[in-house]
C-alpha cells in the first residue's frame, strides 16, 4: 500500500467516523419529523391541571406540596375561549404582546412580534404563552407562600387582583392589588422592558396585629408534554443555572424518571443557591423566573404525573421574610418570555447581573470555539446583510489563518508524491521483512523531511469548525428563516430541492430518505473533483472506497441545514484551488485531468507505469 494513499485513506476514513457519529448521536433534522412534530404540537389538547406552588420543607425533606387553594382548572375550549374567561391587563412591547390574566395574576398570554411559524411573512406569530383553560396552557406566576402550619389567606391560583390600568408598556408599568380580608394588603408592580423582560415587585403590608413570615417564590408552568425533535445536539425542556450548582439541564422524560419530591411528583431541588435562573426552554424561544441575584433560593425542578397527563414546573422558592405589624416587606424577580436572541441574552447578563443567563442557549459542549464563531458570523453579517455570504466570507478568513498548516500538510503530501518511485522501490526490497522496510521509511521520511499524517491536517481542521457551524445553524435564532440566495431560503433548513422530482418538476413529494438537493449535489461534485486530484490507489479497495465516498456524503448532507452544505462546498472548493497551487509550486503532477480520462475511457500509460511522477511535471 503507498504510503500517501494510507494517509488520504485515514483522513477519510476518519472523517466518516466522526460523521456518522455526529449522525447517530446528534442526529440531522429531517423534514418529515418536523412536519410531524408541528401537527402534534397543533392538535395536542393537554388536560389543563396547574402546577403545584412551592412551599418551604421541614428540614431534611424537600419542598414540592400544593398550596390549599390551588386546584386544578378544567379546560374550557379554545385558546380564545381560555382568555376571554378571565379579565385581563393588555401587554404590548416592540418584540411582544398578549395580556396577563388578573385571575391569579398570571403572565399567560405572549406572543412574539419578530416570529412566524414558517417563512411565509403572512404565517402566524409564534405563541409562547398560553393561558389556563385552554390546550397546552403555558404560564408563569409570581407570589408568596406561608411556613408550614400557619394559616395566612394568600394570594392564589383563583384570586381575582385589581389593575391600576389597562395596558402593560416598557412606558406605562401596571400594579395590581388584593386585600386578604384579614389585615394583609398585596400589591405587585409589573414593568417590562423594549424585549421581553418583565420585573416583578411583590409587597406585602401588613395591617393586622401579629406578625406573618413568608416566602417568595416565582414558577414557570407547562401543562402537557411538549412536542419536540429529539436531536442531541439540542437541549428542550427544563434549564437553569443554580448558583454554585452550575447549569442544570433536565429533559422532559429525563425529569420523569427522577426521585419522588412528594406523592405524584418526580423532579429534583437545589437549596442554597445564590444568583442564576430557571425555566424551560424550547428550541428557539424561552421562559424563565429569575430570583433576587443576592438572595439564597431554593431551585426545583418537577414533574406532576396524573392519568390525564403531564406538569412540568420549574420554580424558585426565596428566603422567608418576616412582616411585622405596621410594616411592610417586598420581594423582587422577573421573568423572561421570548426568542433566544444572542445580543438580548448576553445583555440581560451583563446590565442586569443575572448570573450566566447566557447558558439559556445551548452553546454545548464546544461553546469556546461555537459562540465566537457566532460573533465573528454576525459581525460580517452586519456588514453584508446575507449570513450565507457571511459564512462564505468566514470559510475564506479560516482559510487564511489555517493556510500556513495547510501549507505545509499540502507541501508533506506533494513530496510524498514525488518520493513514490523510492517508496516502491523500498517496499519491494524489503517486501518479507515488514520491520526493516518500515525503518527504511522512515529513515526516508526524515532524511526528506516530510510528516507522514500531515496529509490528514487540512481534513482534521475542517471537524471542529464542521460542528461548530452546525451547532449555530441548528441553534440560534438568528439563522432561522434567514435567506441566502435563490431558492434558498432559510439555511438553517435543508435545500428544499430535490432531485428525485426533478427539482420540483414532477408533482410529488419523495420520502425523507431520498431527500437530496441541488446544493448537497454541488458539495459532491465538489468533494469528487477534491479526491480526483491525487493519484488513484491501486488496492481495488481503497479505489472503491475513493469512488463511492463523494456519492455516500452527497446522501448523508441531504438533509443537513443548508447554510452547512453551502459551507462544505465553498470549503472543498477552495481547498481545490489551495491545493491545486501547492502541487504545481512544488513540481507535482496534479492527477485530475488524468483521472477523468481514465473513467471513461483508456488510462494514460503513465497512470499505470513506473515513471517518476515528480520528473513528470518538472519545470
Amino acid at each position: 500500500m503507498k504510503e500517501d494513499n494510507r494517509n488520504l485513506l485515514l483522513a477519510i476514513v476518519m472523517s466518516v467516523v466522526v460523521l456518522l457519529g455526529w449522525q447517530f448521536f446528534y442526529g440531522v433534522p429531517q423534514m418529515e419529523k418536523q412536519k410531524q412534530a408541528a401537527q402534534q404540537a397543533q392538535s395536542q389538547q393537554a388536560p389543563a391541571a396547574s402546577g403545584s406552588t412551592p412551599v418551604p420543607g421541614t428540614p431534611g425533606q424537600p419542598a414540592g406540596s400544593a398550596v390549599p387553594g390551588t386546584a386544578a382548572l378544567q379546560q374550557i375550549g379554545t385558546r380564545e375561549q381560555a382568555l376571554a374567561a378571565s379579565a385581563r391587563v393588555k401587554i404590548d412591547t416592540p418584540k411582544i404582546a398578549g395580556s396577563l390574566s388578573l385571575t391569579g395574576a398570571r403572565i399567560d398570554d405572549v406572543s412574539l412580534k419578530a416570529y412566524r411559524e414558517t417563512v411565509d411573512p403572512k404565517s402566524a406569530n409564534i405563541v409562547l404563552l398560553s393561558p389556563i383553560g385552554g390546550p397546552n396552557a403555558y404560564y408563569s406566576d409570581f407570589g408568596w407562600v406561608a411556613a408550614p402550619g400557619t394559616t395566612v389567606a394568600l394570594p392564589n391560583a383563583t384570586t381575582v387582583w385589581t389593575a391600576d390600568n389597562q395596558t402593560l408598556t416598557p412606558a406605562k408599568p401596571v400594579t395590581l392589588s388584593w386585600d386578604n380580608g384579614q389585615g394583609l394588603i398585596f400589591k405587585r408592580a409589573i414593568s417590562v422592558d423594549d424585549n421581553a423582560m418583565f420585573t416583578i415587585r411583590d409587597e406585602v403590608e401588613n395591617k393586622g396585629g401579629a406578625a406573618v413570615t413568608l416566602f417568595p417564590y416565582g414558577q414557570i408552568v407547562r401543562q402537557g408534554k411538549p412536542t419536540t425533535l429529539g436531536y442531541y445536539v439540542l437541549h428542550e425542556g427544563l434549564v437553569g443555572n443554580l448558583g454554585e450548582q452550575g447549569l442544570q439541564e433536565y429533559t422532559y422524560d429525563k425529569l420523569d424518571k427522577e426521585p419522588l419530591l412528594s406523592p405524584g411528583t418526580t423532579g429534583k431541588s437545589w437549596k442554597d443557591a445564590v444568583g442564576g435562573f430557571v425555566g424551560i426552554t424550547d428550541k428557539y424561544w424561552a421562559a424563565a423566573v429569575i430570583p433576587d441575584q443576592q438572595r439564597k433560593y431554593e431551585g426545583r425542578y418537577s414533574a406532576v404525573q396524573t392519568a390525564t397527563g403531564h406538569t412540568y414546573q420549574a420554580d424558585f422558592l426565596g428566603e422567608g421574610v418576616a412582616v411585622a405589624p405596621g410594616a411592610t416587606a417586598s420581594s423582587n424577580a422577573r421573568l423572561f418570555a421570548g426568542a433566544k436572541e444572542v445580543a438580548a441574552i448576553d445583555g440581560y447578563e451583563k446590565n442586569l447581573g443575572i448570573k450566566r443567563f447566557e447558558l439559556l442557549i445551548d452553546w454545548g459542549w464546544f461553546y469556546f470555539i461555537t459562540k465566537p464563531l457566532f460573533f465573528v458570523l454576525d459581525w460580517i453579517y452586519k456588514h453584508v446583510g446575507n449570513f450565507g455570504v457571511a459564512i462564505l466570507l468566514v470559510t475564506v478568513l479560516l482559510k487564511f489563518l489555517f493556510f500556513p498548516l495547510a501549507n505545509k500538510s499540502y507541501a508533506s503530501m506533494a513530496k510524498m508524491k514525488a518520493l513514490q518511485p523510492e517508496m516502491t522501490a523500498i517496499r519491494e526490497r524489503h517486501a518479507d521483512d515488514k520491520m526493516k522496510q518500515q525503518q527504511a521509511l522512515m529513515e526516508l521520511y526524515k532524511t526528506q523531511k516530510i510528516n507522514p499524517v500531515a496529509g490528514c491536517w487540512p481534513v482534521l481542521l475542517q471537524i471542529p469548525v464542521f460542528f461548530a457551524l452546525y451547532k449555530i445553524l441548528f441553534i440560534t435564532i438568528e439563522m432561522r428563516h434567514a435567506p441566502f440566495f435563490g431558492w434558498i431560503h432559510d439555511l438553517a433548513a435543508p435545500d428544499p430541492t430535490n432531485l428525485f422530482n426533478l427539482f420540483g418538476a414532477l408533482p410529488f413529494t419523495p420520502p425523507a430518505m431520498l431527500h437530496l438537493g441541488l446544493w448537497p449535489i454541488i458539495m459532491g461534485v465538489t468533494m469528487f473533483i477534491q479526491m480526483k486530484m491525487n493519484p488513484e490507489p491501486p488496492d481495488p479497495v481503497q479505489k472503491m472506497m475513493f469512488t463511492w465516498m463523494p456519492v455516500f456524503f452527497t446522501f448523508l448532507l441531504g438533509s443537513f441545514p443548508a447554510g452547512l452544505v453551502i459551507y462544505w462546498s465553498w470549503n472543498n472548493l477552495l481547498s481545490v484551488i489551495q491545493q491545486g497551487y501547492i502541487m504545481r509550486k512544488h513540481g507535482v503532477k496534479i492527477e485530475l485531468f488524468d483521472n477523468l480520462k481514465g473513467m471513461f475511457g483508456k488510462k494514460p500509460a503513465a497512470a499505470g507505469g513506473a515513471p517518476n511522477p515528480a520528473n513528470s511535471n518538472k519545470k
